[in-house]
């Protein structure tokens, strides 16, 4: 299923989930009200799906005057996935994490935590960019963008119609505040399995391509398992205020205490891990490690 079709799918089944939510405490008038949202929603989603998202994350974008090493290293590894340029930005959080947008590779954007360019190495940091730019080329940052955007409004949405239906709302053959109630857990938790779906195998396919992409699985391997141990210790709080985009970045950045981890988008690091270490013993990989751009084979993160 392409991109753009997988993308019309979801919009379809949350336009009608908005919709069971509307009826279910507003009637017919309610279900017409939720299609217009819905509708108004899916195509602003399109269009500023991923400029909502960068602003809710707090990025910043630099350029290379900003960030040299970290601009040069995803041009780099652009050029070698065959896409354009994106857009960088750094998130302002010490959690390492990472994630991509945008609607086509034209529009697409970058996204790294100050924190990741701490603890990564050179290597690692290429393999994470590399998986990154690998959800570019296949078009899944577009419908991991709405989906993240949509289910952000349908939480929303269902806290609105609990208040509305437990002061002021139909008290009829539909339950009242009960339905409100009913659609402020409901809805977001269906909007969460929707993720849940798209997500798992995206994840590996792109941890694939992205270590073919940098010519190292076992760097991505290594940055996977230390973002997944810092991922529970380090709160990203831009992340869990809004947890609907919790499946763009490259490990779930939510805190391991939370609830929102019973819909996890990601699969497990563990099973991650293992295949490309699989893909390590094969062999075979014609791209050589990303060069430092001032000639340091260390690069400027030092990292081990």
């Amino acid at each position: 299923m392409s991109g753009n079709l997988r993308t019309f799918v979801l919009m379809a089944a949350m336009t009608a989930l908005v919709m069971a939510m509307g009826y279910l405490v507003g009637g017919r008038g309610g279900a017409v009200f939720a299609l217009i949202f819905a509708g108004a929603g899916n195509l602003w989603a399109w269009w500023n799906s991923d400029k909502a998202v960068l602003r809710q994350q707090g990025a910043m974008l630099v350029s290379r005057q900003d960030a040299p090493e970290l601009v040069e290293m995803v041009a780099a590894l652009a050029q070698r996935a065959g896409l354009p340029m994106p857009k960088v930005y750094v998130l302002a959080t010490e959690q390492p994490n990472a994630f991509a947008t945008g609607r086509n590779p034209e529009n697409a954007a970058v996204a790294v935590t100050q924190g990741i360019m701490r603890v990564l190495s050179r290597d690692e940091l290429a393999g994470v960019i590399a998986h990154e730019l690998a959800h570019i080329k296949h078009r899944d940052t577009l419908i991991m963008t709405v989906t993240a955007t949509m289910a952000g409004a349908i939480a929303m949405l269902g806290n609105m119609l609990m208040f509305s239906s437990m002061f002021g709302g139909r008290d009829d053959q539909r339950g009242g505040g009960l339905a409100g109630i009913l659609a402020m857990i409901f809805a977001p938790m269906a909007a969460g399995l929707v993720q849940m779906a798209i997500s798992r195998s995206r994840e590996y396919e792109a941890d694939r391509i992205g270590a073919e992409i940098c010519g190292q699985p076992m760097a991505l391997a290594g940055a996977l398992a230390k973002i997944s141990r810092a991922a529970g210790q380090i709160v990203n709080i831009p992340a869990e205020k809004n947890p609907a985009a919790a499946s763009m970045f490259i490990i779930n950045p939510l805190h391991a205490l939370r609830m929102d981890r019973l819909f996890a988008t990601h699969p497990a690091t563990e099973e991650r891990i293992a295949r490309l270490q699989a893909m390590a013993g094969r062999g075979g990989y014609s791209h050589s490690r990303i060069p430092s751009a001032g000639g340091r084979d260390g690069g400027p993160w030092g990292g081990k």
